[in-house]
């Protein structure tokens, strides 16, 4: 069936739209794992030793990880029936939500116990929202573009995670320099500043999500067939190898980008003595560096093809991992800031097609489920598992395990990439039936 061009102009909201959907979602995380290792161990978990209180501020962070999936199957079902906008409404009002709520919890000085309970039912709120946007974003940009530039436009979605990146390192570097140096009023206080900030994201990503019109993707599937009253059942029934090699295929990019930005920098900071600032700006620097390379892969994957462009980055990322856990050990701020443009440079370079090639896996009756669902039982399996076993690792058999668990999880990345066939040129159209 042939659908209706969209206009240029549809094509231009559409891609605001996903990238600052994926903004938020990434902003929000980012800001969390940035606080967790920095700050979170002092505010809610003032009473336990330095290392139990960083593993369970790690753990809170990974909390989100798990209820994600729960979220992806909700939003999915509802993405798959109702249709995409009004899916992405609502992740987008709930996730920022939960977002300006953590920076609004007192401390545990102030009300004790309570407080890290309340961040922990803040942070899953949070992933059971986050679970429905990702996947939401990118079927939005592929339902809509054009066959032929389905990875260009689906780098959209990839760019919001390098905006990301910069903006969490500047607000926090902002208000670092703002306020000065001063740890005391930055713990007490000054944290809060860029989950409060968060509600001016909301309210730019909200006002363009309201102007858009459902995808022509789904209109057509509504105009042709009854949705699926059951889509996680459907996906789980016809597509199941496309979904566990889906998320296999990017559980190196949650490893390399939440070890990065969770782990890696308390690493730094509190075992290797580098400043705060010098994490932050590497950071930021990190963000421009996955901005440049997401524009490239886009581009290379309408011409080359998915498969060969995710390959290259995972190919790359097996070594990467062991040496940015060399040039990390180091302690040098120059070295630090080369290991962490590295991996944000590999998984820019791997997870910028994923937008297009992962939806271009399912039939429409079930997309949203079936892309939701691999991205985040990816999340479970390198979000949230890498940066709470770390420090174990490191503590009973030295810094290098670091960098060997992060080889085997990019490995399975490659692995199932591999295994997965070329959607490149495929019509979404022909499945819209299936």
């Amino acid at each position: 069936m042939t659908l209706p061009e969209p206009g240029r102009r549809d094509l231009r909201r559409v891609a605001v739209a996903s990238t600052v959907g994926t903004a938020i979602e990434f902003y929000d995380f980012y800001i969390y794992g940035t606080a967790a290792a920095l700050v979170f161990p002092t505010v809610f978990f003032p009473n336990m030793s330095p290392a139990t209180a960083t593993v369970a501020s790690m753990g809170t962070f990974a909390a989100a990880f798990f209820s994600r999936p729960l979220g992806a199957a909700f939003f999915g079902h509802f993405g798959d029936r109702l249709g995409r906008k009004v899916t992405l409404i609502a992740t987008l009002l709930i996730m920022g939500l939960s977002t300006v709520a953590v920076g609004l919890t007192p401390g545990a000085a102030t009300i004790g116990v309570a407080a890290p309970l309340i961040v922990v039912a803040l942070r899953l709120a949070q992933g059971f929202a986050v679970g429905g946007e990702w996947a939401g974003s990118a079927l939005l940009a592929a339902e809509y573009a054009p066959t032929a530039k389905r990875g260009w436009y689906g780098m959209f979605t990839s760019l919001g995670v390098g905006i990301a990146l910069v903006l969490t390192s500047l607000t926090f570097l902002g208000v670092k320099l703002t306020i000065g140096d001063t740890s005391a009023t930055f713990i007490q206080w000054a944290w809060r500043v860029p989950f409060l900030l968060s509600t001016l994201l909301i309210a730019i990503a909200l006002y363009v999500r309201l102007t858009i019109d459902e995808t022509p993707v789904f209109k057509t599937q509504l105009a042709t067939t009854t949705p699926s009253r059951a889509p996680i059942a459907g996906v789980f029934r016809r597509q199941p190898r496309n979904v566990a090699l889906a998320a296999g295929s990017m559980v190196g990019a949650f490893t390399f980008v939440f070890m990065a930005s969770t782990y890696l920098t308390t690493y730094a900071h509190h075992d290797r003595g580098l400043s705060q600032n010098a994490i932050l700006f590497a950071g930021m620097l990190g963000g421009v560096v996955w901005i440049a390379v997401a524009m490239c892969s886009a581009s290379a994957c309408d011409r080359w093809g998915r498969r060969p462009v995710i390959l290259s980055g995972w190919a790359l990322g097996v070594p990467w991992s062991f040496a940015a856990i060399a040039l990390i050990d180091t302690g040098s701020p120059i070295l630090f800031t080369v290991a962490i443009l590295g991996i944000y440079a590999i998984v820019a370079l791997a997870f910028a097609p994923m937008a297009a090639f992962v939806p271009e896996l399912f039939h429409t009756r079930h997309r949203y489920t079936g892309a939701g669902l691999a991205l985040n039982l990816a999340g479970i399996i390198g979000g949230a598992i890498p940066p709470m076993v770390a420090d174990p690792l490191r503590n009973h058999y030295g810094s290098w395990t670091i960098g060997f668990m992060m080889a085997i999880l990019v490995l399975i990345s490659l692995v199932s990439t591999y295994r997965l066939p070329e959607t490149r040129g495929t019509s979404l159209t022909s499945r819209v039936s299936a």
